[in-house]
């Protein structure tokens, strides 16, 4: 069986595990890795692979994981397709994902090539049970209730802020979908907290959060990836009232984005040419093996 070759793009949170998912799967290999300062300063962990600053630099490559901040994804997801390789990312700003979509789906078609974007747990895995859930009740209120943990999404943004150095943000669920951020920095020499809070809380990540800013003197000594989700949906099944389902995850972040992304890699190579959210595929194309004998195990 010849494996699929997959590149990661981006050696972060979500890159290093990334590899360790795809070391773990019997269906990939590792094409390499790319990171802005290339082979300079390589860990030893990656001693056994290619290591550019450019993924043209890398050949044979089937899809690429990109393991970069959400907002550099959209331009980064053309370069690839116009490479003639597919895409799978976790861009996590959900009033954004369907212009997204809509502007990769003209540049997928042209290529005759695959993007899965917004692939990690939410938007993503969460999002198919929300899905499940409200085909189980079609009249009815979905909560999603995040953390607490770590958001890297939210933690990424305040890291790009003017004069902060580095940051972590919390997820606090307050029931009902609602959600307090708890936001610590640390900051640059002669940066302002007062100005860095604006900044944060006027950005889209955070504007319609309750959110509070702390300075800290290390984000390293607060620092926790554990996160976790419980989703909830109550409604009506045809006309019959009080149904009732819920479901939890308590989680490393990073490591099951990662895990996310591998899956929808696989599932890239399935699909026809276009740009897809992780609601559009079916489940069992995420999953290595033969399908007949998927169904067999698990229907």
């Amino acid at each position: 069986m010849k494996k699929i070759r997959a590149a990661v793009v981006g050696y972060g949170n979500i890159g290093q595990y990334a590899i360790q998912a795809l070391e773990a799967a019997p269906d990939f290999e590792v094409a390499g890795i790319v990171r802005r300062q290339g082979a300079v300063d390589k860990p030893m962990e990656l001693a056994p692979y290619e290591v550019v600053k450019d993924l043209a630099c890398l050949h044979d490559v089937d899809v690429a994981i990109l393991a970069l901040p959400t907002r550099e994804c959209p331009q980064y997801a053309k370069r690839c397709l116009e490479l003639g390789i597919n895409t799978v990312d976790s861009y996590d700003i959900h009033t954004g994902i369907v212009n997204y979509r809509a502007e990769l789906m003209p540049v997928c078609k042209a290529h005759q090539r695959v993007s899965v974007i917004s692939a990690g747990w939410d938007p993503g895995s969460d999002s198919i049970v929300r899905t499940l859930m409200q085909g189980l009740a079609p009249k009815g209120l979905t909560y999603t209730n995040f953390g607490p943990g770590m958001s890297m999404g939210h933690s990424v943004c305040v890291r790009s802020k003017k004069g902060v150095k580095n940051a972590l943000s919390m997820t606090i669920p307050q029931g009902e979908g609602i959600h307090r951020r708890m936001v610590y920095v640390e900051l640059e020499e002669g940066a302002r907290l007062e100005d860095v809070t604006a900044e944060i809380k006027a950005d889209p990540y955070f504007a319609n959060d309750e959110t509070h800013v702390f300075a800290v003197g290390s984000v390293d000594e607060v620092r926790d990836m554990g996160h976790g989700v419980h989703l909830v949906r109550k409604g009506v099944s045809g006309k019959t009232q009080n149904q009732h389902f819920s479901f939890d995850m308590s989680i490393n972040n990073p490591a099951l984005t990662a895990q996310v992304l591998v899956n929808v890699a696989r599932a890239s190579m399935r699909l026809q040419p276009g740009c897809y959210t992780m609601v559009e595929i079916p489940v069992i194309d995420m999953l290595p093996g033969d399908r007949e004998e998927l169904i067999g195990h698990l229907v």
